[in-house]
């Protein structure tokens, strides 16, 4: 393996390199690191300083909340998908507010659903007049998701809500149809919310406000607040801040609104590893390959889902160093393949790799497919110290499975 310093930004934090109290650790882990955590949060709280914006941590990407304190000094509260993330960032953020986007509401949960949450968004008219009149009865700040029908999407379809025949959000016709049925509607409503982005800069949240300000712009002026979504990758060494800071400034002056964004990658981009050993090599044809005690499928299901190829310490692109390997997990499915890296030196069983921005959609996404176990999540302290945050085990694999 090749042991010089890989300063790309994931492992930046690490020095780029492997440190002692990372070699230290039993594989396959997931290690978040507190430094860059704070380092992310301190640009999302100067942000929503210098703008008035107020900046709200989306739990579907990282819902570690023993991370939470590290977040808290700088965010307005948390976003959930549902009642147990609503429940989590209730609990763990009892100071903070808590938003609520589902694209269905259950009737057996809204009424526990309300005891959490500050702000309710709803996806479509029919669930606005269903949950609508009791949400605002127990004093909740309502808001319908909108489909500016404008892709800013290259690739990822599964990821763009634009998409034709996307069941993510209203469009204007389906509003206006709405309310010339049940004018009510439009009174119900203290806030629109769109989420049109995935990893993207804010010249494409610039070009979506525009199709907003199109769309829905005679009903932004009735609202008290308007929320951006996630999507922004604001602690992108690239990302246009000073853009981005436009764009909540024009829609504070033209509607006279709150600017909500809930990013849920940019609290802990680059912030944590993903630590595995080889546990054998072999050759197939032309083909080397390493089979890792890490899976693909159960431990960063994105690679397999969006796809994407996870940035790896050492390594490069295939055939950019002398050796190129395939490297796949243990389980039984023939695709749990991460990628083809290449490497200045043969891998050999018993090396250890570090797969780098793996604190985001990992941990709350994982799985136990064949039996896989859990990996362990350690917290990397700003002194360099390791501290344990959980212990999976059997019981983790069974107990989701039945009671005996």
């Amino acid at each position: 393996m090749q042991e010089t310093r890989d300063l790309r930004a994931p492992f930046a934090p690490i020095d780029g390199t492997i440190p002692a109290e990372l070699r230290a650790l039993p594989t396959p882990c997931y290690v978040l690191d507190e430094s860059a955590l704070i380092h992310n949060a301190q640009i999302l709280g100067e942000l929503a300083q210098r703008t008035g914006c107020r900046v709200l941590l989306a739990q579907k990407a990282f819902s570690n909340y023993d991370c939470y304190p590290f977040f808290e000094p700088y965010l307005a509260g948390t976003e959930a998908s549902g009642l147990y993330e609503a429940r989590l960032g209730a609990e763990e953020m009892p100071n903070k507010e808590v938003h609520v986007f589902c694209a269905g509401y259950r009737e057996d949960e809204f009424a526990e659903l309300l005891t959490y949450a500050d702000h309710i968004v709803f996806n479509s008219p029919s669930q606005l007049k269903r949950f609508g009149e009791m949400a605002k009865r127990a004093g909740k700040s309502i808001g319908l998701r909108i489909n500016p029908e404008y892709s800013t999407q290259e690739g990822h379809a599964i990821y763009d809500p634009c998409a034709p025949g996307s069941r993510m959000g209203t469009t204007r016709a389906q509003f206006d149809i709405a309310v010339s049925q049940c004018p009510a509607l439009l009174d119900l409503l203290d806030g629109l919310h769109f989420h049109t982005l995935c990893e993207q800069n804010s010249d494409d949240l610039e070009t979506t406000l525009t199709a907003v300000e199109k769309t829905f712009g005679d009903i932004l002026p009735r609202m008290k607040w308007v929320n951006f979504g996630g999507g922004h990758h604001i602690t992108k060494s690239e990302y246009d801040i000073e853009r981005l800071e436009r764009c909540i400034r024009y829609a504070q002056k033209q509607w006279n609104v709150t600017v909500y964004l809930e990013p849920g990658e940019a609290w802990a981009l680059n912030a944590g590893y993903l630590l595995t050993h080889v546990l054998d090599t072999m050759q197939n044809g032309e083909t080397q390959i390493a089979i890792l005690d890490a899976s693909a499928a159960c431990h960063m299901p994105d690679v397999l889902e969006m796809p994407y190829r996870p940035p790896l310490l050492y390594a490069g692109e295939p055939e950019e160093l002398p050796y190129t390997v395939r490297l796949g997990g243990p389980t039984c499915l023939s695709g749990d393949v991460v990628g083809e890296y290449s490497f200045q030196h043969p891998l050999k069983t018993g090396d250890l790799l570090a797969f780098g921005d793996m604190a985001i959609y990992t941990t709350c996404k994982n799985n136990t497919f064949n039996g896989m176990p859990l990996p362990n999540i350690y917290l990397r302290k700003a002194d360099g110290t390791c501290e344990q945050l959980t212990d999976f085990g059997y019981s983790d694999f069974k107990e989701r499975l039945g009671r005996r």
